[in-house]
């Protein structure tokens, strides 16, 4: 797999270093996601214009879970996904097999609230107890 050519400068800011590795949509996206405290690196809250350098670990925090990447290669232009793969290291847990994942009770569309009996049965199935 080639390397990006527009490897520049030892460090860079998040915002844009998230962005260009496709970690977020737009760049926009990426500096909204910094002031709401969703992206860390080295498990300190980073503002957009925190800057990174290889070594850096920096976590973010999305819709699709949490994401867990070593930074490799600084890069500043977005590139394509095989490309950008290649500048983090992804040290994301696996997602927990079906089975082990927590249970979500589905109610049918329009039928209000439950009864006493389902919230208990509900109630039940949570795991909670009765005072």
């Amino acid at each position: 797999m080639e390397t990006p050519e527009n490897v520049g400068p030892a460090r860079a800011r998040v915002d844009v270093w998230v962005w260009a590795t496709r970690l977020a949509k737009t760049r926009s996206v990426a500096a909204a996601g910094c002031r709401a405290g969703h992206v860390r690196v080295n498990n300190e809250r980073a503002k957009p214009s925190t800057p990174v350098k290889p070594g850096d670990t920096i976590r973010v925090f999305s819709e699709a879970g949490e994401r867990i990447v070593e930074v490799r290669t600084i890069i500043l232009k977005r590139v394509s996904a095989p490309i950008a793969a290649t500048c983090y290291i992804d040290h994301t847990p696996p997602p927990p097999p079906k089975e082990e994942r927590a249970l979500v009770a589905v109610r049918e569309r329009g039928s209000g609230r439950p009864t006493k009996r389902e919230r208990r049965e509900l109630d039940r199935l949570r795991g909670h107890t009765n005072f």
